[in-house]
């Protein structure tokens, strides 16, 4: 071992092999320190010029929070195990065009959703990159999709829990609806979150109130019957429905292909347009299947109008189209879901699926099929 040296002669630093210490990039390094020639982070990072850089880098509202804030208790764990050394979250929220999102042609909606998340993903990660070049360590988990497919579905596959954050940060507060709504943009945001190794000289606060004005329209648009009246929230039927094409549906899919004896019946169990629709999913970013929920919400300063000036035009224009469109809901079998579908939307055709949560029971060989498989 030998002790590094500055470009004089002079031991610098922690003691190093003398074949490392030879090294031009160590002796380039070292001799930037010894000139003084290395910038050292802020250990407070101006919460102006954070704010500013994330509206720079292309955010419509961003707040920082403490990872001790007492909301984010659920978070440390996983925040840390992601940086080590996290101090603040960085919330940042991004507006998504609403007409866009109320369309009952899928395809608009689903583009508006995924080109935000690229947007957000793009913002994230620019802030991270100033952050990381002014000598902090910070890290931008994905806004949405791809997230830790590996622990699925035993443990939690998201790194942060973005909207529990935004929250935290005062971005919104969590609706009827498990979306945050934004006091002027409304529920037609999307979530981003910078975790950085530095405190902030300044946090948001709370919304002192909630955007949310309990109009039930939520309630209404939704066509499985996830959101209830008095605030309950079924999770398996909103993620059975809206994430067919995701995760667990697609297990399913898969799981129906597997079970085909052949090509006519898997055309007996899978429709073309669901065939179609899921190729489109596999080979473009997946599509929701709903959304309906944050497409009718009229909360938010900027969105509110509207729905004030006349309820009745902004339900035939907004939330009608939806509820009349005709498409396959996706419920498991002798569910609520499966029975307020078929009673709330009976022009909607109704479809048993296992969800992917758990194999189907495996069927009985038929005698043909046994004669096949001989």
């Amino acid at each position: 071992m030998t002790a590094a040296r500055d470009p004089e002669g002079h031991p610098s630093g922690p003691r190093l092999p003398a074949k490392l210490a030879a090294h031009p990039s160590v002796r380039a390094v070292l001799a930037r320190r010894a000139a003084g020639d290395v910038a050292s982070p802020p250990p407070v990072i101006d919460a102006a010029w954070l704010r500013e850089l994330c509206l720079s880098a292309g955010a419509d509202d961003a707040a920082a929070v403490s990872l001790d804030h007492p909301d984010l208790a659920g978070e440390r764990e996983h925040v840390r195990s992601a940086l080590p050394g996290t101090r603040t979250l960085i919330a940042m929220a991004f507006r998504m065009n609403r007409d866009n999102c109320r369309s009952p042609a899928r395809s608009v909606a689903n583009q508006e959703f995924h080109q935000t998340d690229e947007q957000a993903n793009h913002a994230a990660r620019s802030v991270t990159q100033v952050l990381q070049d002014a000598g902090h360590r910070a890290l931008n988990p994905s806004v949405g999709f791809p997230q830790e497919m590996d622990r699925f579905p035993s443990e939690r596959i998201w790194v942060v829990a973005h909207k529990t954050v935004a929250v935290a940060a005062g971005l919104g507060v969590m609706g009827l609806h498990r979306n945050v709504i934004h006091p002027k943009f409304g529920n037609f945001i999307l979530l981003a979150t910078v975790l950085v190794d530095a405190e902030v000289s300044a946090y948001g606060q709370a919304l002192d109130y909630n955007p949310c004005i309990d109009c039930k329209l939520c309630v209404a648009a939704c066509p499985v019957g996830a959101i209830a009246k008095d605030g309950a929230f079924d999770a398996l039927a909103f993620t059975t429905h809206n994430y067919r094409e995701f995760m667990s549906g697609f297990t399913d899919w898969a799981q129906t292909v597997a079970d085909s004896e052949d090509a006519a019946d898997y055309r007996s169990r899978v429709t073309d347009s669901e065939s179609a629709s899921m190729w489109q999913s596999l080979t473009s970013p997946p599509g929701y299947k709903s959304g309906y929920c944050l497409a009718v919400c009229p909360g938010g300063e900027d969105v509110l109008g509207p729905y004030l000036d006349d309820r009745k035009t902004f339900m035939d224009t907004v939330l009608r189209p939806l509820q009349d469109k005709k498409e396959t809901l996706y419920v498991l079998p002798d569910s609520h879901a499966q029975e307020y579908a078929r009673r709330r939307f009976p022009h909607k055709p109704v479809k048993e699926v296992t969800g992917g949560w758990q194999p189907p029971a495996k069927p009985s060989a038929s005698p043909e099929r046994e004669t096949r498989t001989s």
